[in-house]
């Protein structure tokens, strides 16, 4: 394989996301602010990058893999990494941000003769590590040809639209997830309270019309009460913030939505910041014990 790619961002999803990369035989370089997170990968042969320069510098394809809109406008706008850039390469942010940013960066990047797509993702660790992750992806056709391949190693990307249109898959993704997870913990907490095994319930609705991934993975993360982060709440509380300011933008209200954003703030404001997303149980708990 002969294109080299940069990686920038090895937290809880990078780290497994450029692990299948450089598995898979690609040329890796990576940069993470602390660089101890990257170290792992030297076992897998990736070269453990000090600066944004030496990430980006003469790589075909450089990834951003970061928490949200202020720290992809701090590496989108650093000199070391813009002035370095290859003329011709193609950078693809998997970072969950507004479509605005998506939209802000494609636009300068393409003035500078970069190719942009915005790639966020869907389907957690979990999904990292397997190399099975949602990849919602907007930009141009023959720029997603280029990156298919490299995509299709850390899960199954679909081209849905314009530089933009990822982020705003990701953010009806994170609907989805968000609205779910409130009713799941619902779900479980009124079993719970009336005396039915939720374990049971769970497997009662395998296959029928209310079974999915969150209630299969989600729900007995609630019923064990292991809420160690696969997903943190700071960041879903982030992506229901981005949802409705979108949703603003077009003169949209989504009314369930804002319920469960505000059930995602006051669950910050608890001290449940860190957690699992499906802490959102904690939540229905809390309003429950009043």
């Amino acid at each position: 394989m002969t294109k080299k790619i940069g990686f920038i961002g090895i937290g809880l999803m990078g780290l497994p996301m450029s692990k299948n990369l450089v598995k898979a035989g690609y040329n890796l370089t990576v940069f993470n602010r602390s660089k101890n997170k990257a170290e792992p990968l030297k076992e897998f042969g990736a070269k453990i990058s000090n600066t944004l320069k030496d990430a980006v510098d003469g790589s075909d394809i450089v990834i951003t893999m970061l928490t949200d809109d202020i720290a992809v406008d701090a590496v989108m706008n650093n000199t070391d990494f813009l002035e370095n850039l290859k003329s011709g390469s193609i950078v693809i942010d998997m970072s969950s941000v507004k479509p605005t940013t998506a939209t802000k960066h494609g636009n300068n990047l393409k003035l500078k003769n970069i190719n942009y797509l915005d790639a966020p993702v869907s389907g957690g660790t979990i999904g990292a590590e397997e190399a099975s992750l949602a990849i919602m992806v907007g930009g141009e056709q023959n720029i997603f040809d280029d990156a298919f391949d490299i995509l299709k190693k850390m899960g199954n990307p679909t081209l849905v639209g314009p530089i933009g249109s990822g982020q705003v898959s990701k953010l009806a993704n994170q609907i989805i997830v968000g609205l779910t997870i409130g009713a799941v913990a619902e779900a479980v907490t009124l079993c719970e309270k009336a005396g039915a095994d939720p374990n049971k319930m769970i497997k009662a609705l395998s296959g029928g019309w209310a079974d999915s991934k969150v209630l299969q993975t989600h729900g007995k993360r609630m019923i064990n009460k292991d809420f160690t982060p696969k997903g943190r709440t700071s960041v879903h509380l982030k992506d229901m913030n981005n949802i409705l300011e979108c949703a603003n933008n077009y003169n949209t209200h989504l009314p369930i939505s804002n319920l469960v954003k505000e059930m995602y703030k006051s669950l910050v404001e608890n001290g449940h910041g860190e957690t699992d997303h499906s802490s959102l149980y904690k939540e229905i708990e809390r309003i429950n014990n009043k």
